[in-house]
């Protein structure tokens, strides 16, 4: 079965993997959500930093059921329509509540 993961810097999605086999199939986010990355981390000074690194974390891996490829691509499209980051400013100090320790990016 299929698992969900998806990579936040802070509370912003930035990639989605899924897994189903050997090999992860990955999809990151447009560029305008890692744009929005850097612009808060320049103001908060952490551009470059290990406490920039600190705040990446994949979220739990959720397993679902369908095609692992459909499976990222839906996952991409509501990521994308729930956060967009031209629209939203969300409080950057908030963290997704269901994370691990980071993982190879």
């Amino acid at each position: 079965m299929p698992q969900i993961q998806i990579l936040y810097w802070r509370q912003i999605p930035a990639q989605v993997r899924v897994f189903d086999g050997r090999r992860p199939l990955t999809e990151q986010l447009p560029d305008r959500f890692q744009q929005h990355i850097d612009r808060i981390a320049m103001r908060e000074g952490l551009a470059g930093t290990d406490e920039y690194l600190a705040q990446w974390n994949w979220s739990s891996k959720q397993e679902c059921e369908g095609d692992a490829q459909q499976l990222l691509r839906q996952t991409v499209d509501q990521l994308i329509a729930d956060h967009d980051p031209e629209t939203q400013e969300p409080d950057a100090r908030d963290t997704p509540t269901l994370t691990t320790e980071p993982e190879d990016v």
